[in-house]
């Protein structure tokens, strides 16, 4: 593989996942760890990425701001946030995770819709700001430095003490046999404590990340209520998830 369709596959897997690993990318492009480190290097000098201990983050990652407009796959998970929102009603408690999926989600609750949202993401609880009749909680902990994401106990013990209505979780990696998976254990701990808090949970997916595998798994399938992509129900890229019980939006 030339070295232009290396740093190529590179940027598409940051852009996709916000954070990737240099030994993943390795293995996927089949090369040495060197050589991918090289690459991200170069990537970082271009300002195309930035490179972090052990792999590299998007800069749309660690910032959210509205003039930039360079949000990857934006069309497909305005769909999707489109689609979730129509899931909100009058007087709901819900707790919300990260990333640039639920950004959407955030930016299009209706601005008279009164809910009660819980989130451990800075960026999603600054966002929520801009919505008069939603109260915002903010579940604090220690922050991390790229994702503005709170994890830790203080978050996880907070998250024990509730049993809201909904959970909508962005995803990193979703696959129908594996699952919601990670790379972050403090995230993944933040989250399946998100899920125990709720009577029900909304997974919303790009359909670019189904399929895929990280090595720590946040739950099963079967913990999942309903799944929100920006395909159609009815698409043959889906026919994996229905045999479980689930929703397909």
């Amino acid at each position: 593989m030339l070295k232009e369709e290396r740093q190529k596959f590179i940027l598409d897997q940051v852009h996709l996942h916000h954070r990737v690993l240099l030994v993943d990318l390795s293995e996927s492009l089949n090369v040495s760890i060197d050589t991918v480190r090289r690459d991200v290097k170069e990537l970082a000098k271009d300002r195309k990425l930035k490179k972090v201990h052990g792999g590299a983050t998007s800069f749309g990652f660690m910032n959210f701001r509205k003039e930039e407009g360079n949000v990857y796959l934006q069309s497909k998970k305005i769909a999707i946030a489109e689609k979730t929102v129509s899931l909100l009603s009058e007087g709901q408690v819900i707790i919300m995770s990260g990333g640039t999926t639920n950004m959407e989600v955030a930016k299009m609750i209706p601005k008279k819709l009164p809910l009660t949202v819980f989130t451990p993401s800075l960026h999603v609880a600054m966002e929520l700001l801009e919505h008069p009749e939603v109260e915002v909680i903010f579940l604090g902990g220690k922050l991390l430095h790229d994702a503005k994401f709170a994890v830790g106990g203080t978050v996880v013990n907070s998250l024990s003490q509730l049993r809201v209505d909904l959970c909508i979780l962005g995803t990193g990696y979703l696959d129908a046999e594996y699952g919601l998976t990670e790379f972050d254990w403090e995230v993944i701990q933040v989250k399946q404590a998100m899920i125990r808090a709720a009577k029900k949970t909304v997974i919303l997916s790009v359909s670019d990340k189904l399929h895929s595998v990280q090595k720590y798994k946040t739950c099963d399938m079967s913990a999942v209520h309903t799944l929100v992509t920006e395909l159609d129900p009815s698409d043959q890229l889906l026919d994996a998830f229905r045999p479980f019980n689930l929703t397909l939006i």
